[in-house]
């Protein structure tokens, strides 16, 4: 296969990957204010997909920078290792749909890169040091989601303690719709650029883009605007299984509790998104989630779901790692 065919089929299938990631990730959007009932799940994936594509024209590129050439020395890979890690990260996104697991699109992006290019050229390819932020951050971006969320349930309750709860509840009705799309606008901001970094990425081993070293990934419009549409179309297609999981079975939520979660969620992710740290939507709406039932009472949480959740999200970049590396092995014996 050219170099100019395996570019084209490498940016077609990013763009698949964020339509999946966009259907994957759908229900981080969108479980706590479908859950609450604020909004039916159609209405609600329309704001969300409509929040996700807006977010091209906010925050940067950091993160793309980061996936593109933060984590993996471009000049020891080819374009090879980059098909073999989005089929790797393709193929754990669908196993974990099918089981209905909320596990990250975005770690099992890295982890399908980084399996794929340890398997093409051995650890050197990879730059060690950029894979701290985004490993730390697996359990970093719930905690902060979580102490935010308990914070602002804290803070809000205080402010309403005296309304009366129909009142308070018909408040929180509306705020929700903003509080969604601030989380959506924070899931399309870093989400769609991890799929930026691995379209520029193959601009550039396929000798079609130039990049500085000790300079940032300069991402092509045409990508940014490409992967939020991408993305935000399947977020419209949706994830109703994930839905189910995330907004019914950790705690029961009411749109006073969904507010704090998504707003919590939402500041988390977009100042993340500023620092060029790609963490992953999944973790932190799940631990905002966490923090609303939490701050009512320790039992309000159904830990044995969040349990199995959090197992999941360990696995998934050596998950994700394994596929990436036997796919890359497959297409070496193809001659691909």
């Amino acid at each position: 296969m050219s170099s100019y065919a395996l570019t084209g089929l490498l940016v077609a299938l990013t763009l698949a990957f964020e339509f999946s990631n966009g259907w994957h990730d759908a229900a981080n959007s969108i479980a706590t204010v479908v859950s609450t009932r604020v909004l039916t799940p159609f209405r609600a994936v329309a704001w969300a997909a409509f929040w996700n594509f807006i977010a091209a024209f906010f925050f940067g590129t950091a993160v793309a920078s980061t996936i593109g050439k933060g984590l993996v020395r471009l000049e020891m890979i080819n374009q090879q290792v980059l098909l073999a890690g989005l089929l790797g990260a393709i193929t754990w996104n669908l196993i974990t749909l099918i089981l209905g697991l909320p596990t990250s699109s975005s770690h099992a992006l890295i982890g399908g890169y980084g399996g794929a290019a340890v398997a093409h050229a051995g650890f050197q390819a990879l730059v060690l040091p950029g894979w701290v932020k985004p490993i730390l951050f697996i359990f970093l971006s719930p905690v902060v989601g979580m102490i935010l969320s308990i914070t602002l349930t804290i803070v809000t309750s205080w402010l309403v303690r005296r309304q009366r709860p129909q009142k308070v509840d018909r408040w929180f009705r509306r705020l929700q719709l903003f509080s969604a799309a601030l989380f959506s606008l924070g899931h399309g901001t870093n989400d769609s650029q991890k799929g930026m970094g691995i379209i520029t990425a193959a601009l550039v081993t396929g000798g079609l883009m130039q990049t500085v070293a000790n300079k940032k990934l300069p991402v092509p419009f045409w990508v940014v605007i490409c992967c939020h549409l991408a993305m935000g179309g399947g977020t419209l297609a949706g994830g109703w299984r994930i839905i189910k999981t995330m907004g019914q079975r950790i705690t029961k939520l009411v749109p006073f509790g969904g507010f704090s979660a998504e707003t919590a969620g939402g500041i988390t992710i977009i100042a993340n998104a500023i620092f060029g740290i790609p963490v992953s939507t999944t973790h932190t709406i799940t631990g905002a989630i966490v923090g609303v039932g939490a701050a009512r009472r320790l039992s309000a949480v159904r830990w044995g779901v969040t349990r199995r959740i959090v197992w999941a999200w360990v696995l998934t970049i050596p998950g994700a790692a394994l596929f990436g590396a036997l796919l890359y092995h497959a297409l070496f014996l193809l001659h691909l």
